[in-house]
């Protein structure tokens, strides 16, 4: 089973009902119980989009379509971070650097992410950490670039 498939039974498993569509606006969409997903998208860009309307759903509330509300940008942001987190993290950041990836796509394959969401998962967690931040017996670098330190 993919990862994919495996957040869509966890959908299923919240009595939430996905479809693929052939959405203009959005790569997905969470209304009430009901989530579409644009259909002409890898499986790998569907997984990235499904956990982040997973993130909307476990922490959001509502209709945020609208942007220009800060409300709604602030809960657009927590479905992405939980996204981020779930695909990713700074533990998945770590194992790349264990796996030796040497590129962003590399990694972002490495985790089964698009590069475009491995890029800016890497973003938030630069915004939110700074240049570094430890975890474990690691430390990992945001500033000047990505990189991960391993302590002995």
């Amino acid at each position: 089973m993919t990862e994919y498939e495996n957040l869509l039974l966890e959908a299923e498993g919240n009595n939430l009902i996905t479809k693929e569509k052939p959405l203009q606006a959005h790569k997905g969409r969470i209304v009430g119980n009901r989530i579409a997903i644009k259909k002409d998208l890898t499986e790998v860009e569907k997984k990235c989009i499904m956990a982040e309307e997973l993130g909307h759903y476990y922490t959001g509330c509502g209709d945020i379509l609208d942007q220009s509300s800060v409300a709604n940008r602030k809960q657009e942001r927590y479905g992405r971070v939980h996204a981020y987190n779930r695909l990713v993290g700074l533990i998945g950041l770590i194992d790349v650097y264990k796996h030796h990836c040497e590129s962003l796509y590399d990694a972002a394959e490495h985790l089964h992410v698009s590069e475009d969401f491995l890029a800016e998962s890497i973003s938030y967690y630069r915004s939110k950490y700074g240049v570094c931040t430890t975890v474990d017996n690691y430390v990992v670098y945001f500033e000047p670039h990505i990189g991960v330190l391993e302590l002995k």
